[in-house]
């Protein structure tokens, strides 16, 4: 049988070509593993919760067999991780310094990432309970928070509608105020809410872990009050199923959306409610609330504070940041111990040998530009997610030491986490399919890892706001620094991300802003400040550009929406170039932080070396934007493209190093191709033994089917005329 093929008797030691790789490397592995962590303490802590899960008896957690399971089979197998990782929690005490919420506490992602799988409840601790914690008063957090907790209380978060998506203002759901005694339909003490989808475009649609699992939905929906004034949309909590038997409850119906490109461990799913009764109080009060009499009443806070139902989407989107980092260090990880591996193309006309792959320049350019990305995002993602807590923290106290907090810097971090979000989820989405074209061949077997990791990962261009369709939100507060810089109003920018371009902005405005880069050589151009001025001038004048372009359509009779219709284009523009700025710039003061703390000057060199291929690799990807008015010339583009090779060279002995950095195991890895021994053709066999397909001899479809042909002589030319 196929289960009996031979691997080859090659020794179960490091594969040589990979041992002599991790001899070049410059720096201390560890060092940045460490950086990653947080502290030498948390990489051990780290190592033994993945030691953990990996070694749990019950063996739940095994994902060898994941890609011969059926969709259902996959997400009760999820489910039951899920229930034995609660299990475990409680028992080395995971929680116990968060009054019990295992989610809040600072080991969960950890063993999250260590499950190295998808876990169907995923909404209820990313949106379900930070809303609780955000939106929901005091007397509200009391009564549900343990139950969240506790697990009796699963949620999702019910916004997207089949026909309505980000367009929060689109959403037709509807949360009509019932008063009691009012004789009829959700006459209950204290009032009511009926919750109804009217139209089959309101169906709530997509929201994970709504499908099957959750027991409770935080709907979004228009609140009708007492007097039938729509107040616009407003998050209500609403019971799906029976705490007792899971059955659905009266006037709900939900269920899973079927079967996605990927992530199908999730049930995303389907609700629609038909006079679904609440009570009063399960509207989340905390920024608003409607008394018994059905009186609607905004509370009084600041421009600022009104925002904070966006906290958790912002939260989200810095988390999808931080994990676009992650799966792109992943498949850099495979895909580069691969090439170091890998050998093909003798080295010349008379020899014997192979080169690696991973020397050939091309491939090079292929993955280094990846590798570099992957932590460029991780010093991004850390500094916003830090912007973001301390701006949340600001806005739950509405204080600051007296200070007052800003919309406009409100505003900014929206429009940071949006550009960031549709950059980096872009760059992981194609360079993880880039790595694994880089593989060849084996890259398309499911045991190398890539197909589902993939095809999993494809999600988040479109989730949390699609990225063709972020920009706009990202543009559109932008230009609000264009105003106030035209108007002299700003003071409130100084304290943002975006303050970068009030300078340049200010120039151009005024006529002055023609500048260009100063580089003299190529030598010159090797200078982070100079890759840093030329982005920080292309975010400056194409967002002028947009500006202006508004302007000139609008004065030349065009109706406002059709000028910024046509303006979308170059509006996406202006959010990538945002975003280059702001991650080259976090990346090379993140290492200037970091510098001699957990990583010495070898450290900094190479991730120096890193920072300054991602500068000149996306400048050299989108040389037009710097050559069209001049900052650029001829000879600096060029000089750039030069650059971009010379750091290919500079990195290539760390290459291997720089992944191992990552520190992932094979258990988390999951791929035949990614091993850290290297051993990757005995892995790859050892897979293919395992397909239920070559469990009997001769195979399943023999006895039924290809008998007939080879036996029975159904295919037997007879000489038979046509007879149609």
């Amino acid at each position: 049988m196929a289960r009996n093929l031979p691997t080859g008797g090659y020794p179960l030691t490091t594969n040589s070509d990979l041992a002599n790789e991790r001899t070049k490397a410059t720096f201390d592995p560890n060092k940045i593993t460490n950086l990653f962590d947080g502290s030498p303490t948390a990489t051990i802590r780290r190592r033994q919760l993945e030691a953990l899960i990996r070694n749990d008896p019950t063996n739940i957690f095994c994902n060898e067999d994941n890609a011969y399971l059926h969709r259902t089979d996959r997400h009760v197998r999820a489910l039951a991780k899920h229930v034995r990782l609660i299990e475990l929690c409680r028992s080395i005490g995971i929680g116990s310094k968060t009054n019990g919420e295992v989610v809040l506490d600072e080991d969960w992602f950890t063993l999250l990432t260590a499950v190295a799988d998808d876990l169907p409840t995923s909404l209820h601790w990313v949106m379900f309970v930070p809303n609780i914690i955000s939106l929901c008063d005091e007397e509200q957090k009391k009564i549900w928070l343990p139950m969240c907790r506790d697990w009796r209380m699963i949620g999702c978060y019910a916004q997207t509608e089949v026909g309505h998506g980000s367009n929060v203002r689109g959403l037709e759901t509807t949360a009509t105020f019932v008063k009691e005694g009012s004789k009829g339909e959700g006459d209950i003490k204290g009032g009511s809410w009926i919750i109804n989808s009217p139209t089959l475009t309101s169906i709530k649609f997509w929201p994970g872990t709504l499908g099957r699992t959750c027991n409770h939905a935080m709907v979004i929906a228009k609140l009708i009050d007492g007097d039938g004034v729509d107040r616009g949309v407003h998050n209500f909590l609403v019971q799906t199923r029976s705490l007792q038997d899971h059955s659905l409850m009266p006037g709900v119906t939900c269920g899973d959306i079927g079967p996605k490109i990927g992530y199908n461990n999730m049930d995303n799913g389907f609700a629609k409610f038909e006079n679904v009764i609440i009570p009063r109080r399960n509207m989340a009060m905390r920024f608003a609330s409607v008394d018994d009499n059905g009186t609607y009443e905004k509370k009084t806070v600041s421009d600022a504070a009104s925002k904070i139902s966006y906290i958790t989407m912002m939260q989200v989107r810095s988390l999808i940041v931080m994990e676009a980092g992650r799966h792109l260090r992943m498949g850099t990880t495979m895909a580069i111990r691969y090439s170091a591996v890998r050998r093909q193309g003798f080295k010349s006309a008379d020899s014997k040998e192979e080169n690696q792959i991973l020397d050939y320049k091309q491939q090079q350019h292929r993955l280094f530009p990846l590798l570099a990305a992957s932590y460029c995002f991780f010093f991004t993602s850390r500094k916003v997610l830090a912007n973001l807590k301390a701006i949340e923290e600001r806005l739950m106290n509405l204080s600051d030491d007296g200070a007052t907090i800003t919309k406009t810097e409100v505003g900014d971090i929206h429009a940071t986490t949006s550009a960031l979000k549709s950059f980096c989820t872009t760059i992981a989405a194609d360079g993880i399919e880039d790595c694994r074209k880089a593989c060849g061949g084996h890259g398309f077997l499911q045991s190398s890892g890539f197909p589902e990791m993939i095809t999993s990962y494809l999600q988040s261009p479109t989730v949390e706001g699609d990225n063709q369709m972020l920009p706009m939100q990202v543009v559109k507060i932008l230009l609000k620094l264009v105003k106030d810089v035209q108007n002299g109003e700003t003071k409130d920018w100084e304290r943002t991300d975006a303050k970068y371009l009030l300078g340049p902005v200010e120039a151009m405005l005024n006529g002055t802003g023609g500048k260009t880069c100063p580089a003299a050589s190529k030598d010159a151009m090797m200078d982070a400040d100079i890759l840093l001025a030329a982005y920080q001038h292309r975010a400056a004048r194409l967002l002028v550009n947009v500006a202006q372009q508004i302007q000139a359509d609008v004065m030349d009779g065009k109706e406002f929406e059709d000028a910024w219709n046509g303006a979308l284009i170059q509006m996406g523009r202006v959010s990538r170039a945002h975003s280059a700025y702001l991650l080259f710039n976090n990346f090379v003061s993140g290492i200037k932080e970091e510098s001699d703390k957990m990583i010495g000057p070898n450290e900094v060199n190479v991730l120096n070396d890193l920072a300054l291929l991602f500068g000149f690799y996306w400048i050299e990807k989108e040389i037009g934007d710097f050559l069209e008015d001049g900052y650029l010339n001829a000879n600096q583009a060029a000089w750039t493209r030069a650059c971009t090779l010379a750091m290919l060279d500079r990195i290539r002995p760390n290459a291997v190093a720089l992944v191992d950095a990552n520190d992932f195991t094979d258990f988390k890895l999951k791929s035949a191709l990614g091993k850290y021994d290297g051993n990757v053709y005995p892995a790859i066999l050892e897979a293919s033994k395992k397909d239920p397909l070559n469990t009997t001899e001769p195979g399943p479809g023999y006895e039924k089917h290809l008998k007939r042909l080879i036996v029975d002589g159904v295919g037997v030319y007879t000489g038979t005329a046509s007879r149609l």
